[in-house]
């Protein structure tokens, strides 16, 4: 096994806190990354919701008209 001395395990060590720093940086990107994301995803959720409960509005309208004009298909 290769003699490690304790100057070689210094420099290694000195390194880790500016690796720290751009592993925390990465990570916080990441995070902001996923939080837009995730409000990408309700906001489309709420459309495709609103878009149903139009489209609903609208069965219940065409319904009432076909009741109305009286020409609501016998199954």
């Amino acid at each position: 096994m290769a003699d490690v001395s304790n100057g070689l395990m210094y420099e290694v060590l000195k390194q880790l806190p500016s690796d720290m720093v751009g592993a925390k940086d990465a990570l916080r990107e990441n995070t902001a990354a996923l939080n837009a994301l995730r409000t990408h995803m309700i906001a489309r959720a709420q459309d495709i919701h609103n878009i149903y409960a139009i489209l609903g509005r609208n069965d219940s309208r065409l319904e009432r008209l076909e009741r109305h004009l009286d020409i609501v298909e016998v199954a």
